[in-house]
């Protein structure tokens, strides 16, 4: 065990606290139970990932396109479970594109999506200052802060509404995502 012989060696250098041979071996047995419980945690921290890409495969592609061959879209099996199909709608603003999601927003008469706030950091005995600042803000040389973004539930309910209506969207600048998705309901 490279672990106790590294304890050992540290704890016969000066200014070390001297250490027993058992906590020395409880030491390391701990430290290889935290070795082992972190890949273990790896492992199925992998396994859950694969699980929920079948997941969304099944649900999202197979079975959709199961019930669109049959031409139904709910059915319901023998125990009273429920199968239905549904659209749903995923877009994101990626750093990379959000300049250029903000100017299409703006230029085609979506700018109340965007949530902006700007801020300025204020030293102590300020406070008259900062109150009067709006307007005077550049001639006094103080530089703001902006954040300028998009509520992801505001985002994803404003293009279910613009593909709905069939009106175009800038698909990679948002990075949408339209797809059909089932639910399976279990009966009570």
């Amino acid at each position: 065990m490279a672990i106790i012989d590294q304890i050992q060696k540290d704890s016969k250098d000066e200014n070390k606290i001297k250490v027993k041979d058992n906590e020395l071996n409880n030491i390391a047995i701990l430290a290889e139970k935290q070795t082992y419980l972190e890949e273990k945690i790896k492992t199925k921290e992998g396994q859950l990932k694969t699980l929920k890409e079948e997941l969304k495969e099944v649900a999202e592609v197979q079975l959709p396109d199961a019930l669109k061959e049959t031409g139904v879209s709910e059915f319901s099996l023998i125990d009273g479970t429920k199968v239905s199909v549904s659209a749903f709608y995923s877009a994101r603003i990626s750093a990379e594109n959000k300049e250029k999601a903000f100017e299409w927003f703006r230029k085609n008469g979506h700018a109340d999506l965007i949530k902006n706030t700007v801020s300025v950091s204020f030293g102590r005995a300020e406070d008259e200052t900062a109150n009067s600042l709006l307007m005077e803000l550049d001639d006094q040389g103080f530089h703001p802060e902006q954040k300028e973004w998009v509520e992801p539930m505001t985002l994803k309910g404003f293009v279910r509404e613009q593909v709905e209506k069939g009106n175009d969207l800038p698909f990679d600048t948002l990075n949408i995502y339209v797809g059909q998705k089932t639910k399976i309901t279990k009966s009570k």
